[in-house]
């Protein structure tokens, strides 16, 4: 893909440009799309493009941004375009406190876990039908704090197989909990077929931008290649990462729960659902009280 092209075409030649994502890295999909990020201090949302069998998706980015889960995945930016060596610069700075970015989400992955987790409850004890939603949100927030405790970044497609090939320790031993509160057994490819369809639909409403078509694309290549359970794990978080965007206007849209109730694959017993946000809930404090500890 010429991004140089893109750059001009989406007239975007007089801003600092990065290439990020998968794409310039070890683990990346021929279904993984480019994604580019253009530091012009928008705050737009992101813009997707196809050209051929290929997507970009245009992320607007700002030197001043401080959120480390953004931060995070500014860090080893392949600069397209950087006149000024401004973005250079930025770079620099984000690779000299990597450490601390990666402990910081880590730990605001582990809050967002238990907030979402005390919503689960809150949702069962007033007969909200939200509440499967939100136990998914707390599993996938909990897989994003170990994925940062390990030194990774957050990646949807390939999260699932590098948890896969991590040591066991104190921290990794938590995955279990993911994968086990997240509902991964359960994936066939008629279900994912079914979830998918949602996912679509969920995306096409909040996003409206396009992603949809690579949320097929990824479908269509972890099925192709028998990937079913990375496939269920990236479709649901896929719908967390939505779900997470209009968290705060739920009550004005009652009517999602018919299509959340298929993509995010809701387990309808509340007992179980307890149970859930129990061991997630365990899980985030034994976690926490672990990276507190003093090293000596």
């Amino acid at each position: 893909m010429d991004i140089k092209q893109i750059i001009k075409d989406q007239g975007l030649s007089d801003f600092p440009v990065g290439l990020g994502g998968c794409r310039i890295s070890d683990n990346s999909f021929n279904s993984c799309s480019y994604d580019v990020v253009v530091f012009d201090g928008k705050s737009e949302s992101d813009k997707i493009i196809k050209i051929e069998n290929d997507f970009a998706t245009i992320h607007h980015a700002s030197f001043s941004e401080t959120l480390s889960k953004k931060l995070l995945q500014y860090d080893n930016l392949q600069i397209i375009q950087d006149e000024s060596w401004e973005l250079r610069m930025f770079l620099s700075k984000i690779s000299q406190k990597l450490p601390s970015l990666f402990s910081d989400h880590a730990k605001n992955s582990l809050i967002e876990s238990l907030f979402c987790c005390q919503k689960t409850k809150e949702a069962i004890q007033n007969s909200d039908a939200f509440a499967p939603c939100w136990q998914k949100c707390a599993s996938f927030y909990l897989a994003d704090s170990i994925s940062s405790l390990n030194n990774q970044r957050s990646s949807p497609s390939h999260m699932l197989d590098l948890f896969r090939k991590l040591e066991k320790n104190s921290i990794n031993e938590h995955i279990s909990i993911v994968t086990q509160t997240v509902g991964i057994e359960r994936a066939t490819p008629i279900l994912l077929e079914r979830i998918l369809k949602s996912t679509i639909g969920f995306s096409d409403l909040v996003e409206k931008n396009n992603h949809s078509e690579i949320i097929r694309q990824k479908h269509d290549f972890f099925v192709k290649n028998s990937m079913i359970s990375d496939c269920y794990f990236y479709l649901e978080y896929i719908n967390k990462e939505i779900f997470v965007q209009i968290k705060d206007t739920l009550n004005r849209n009652p009517d999602l729960f018919h299509i959340l109730k298929i993509a995010f694959d809701v387990e309808a017993d509340s007992n179980l659902l307890l149970q859930q946000a129990d061991l997630i809930q365990k899980s985030c404090n034994e976690i926490i009280e672990f990276i507190a500890k003093p090293v000596f």
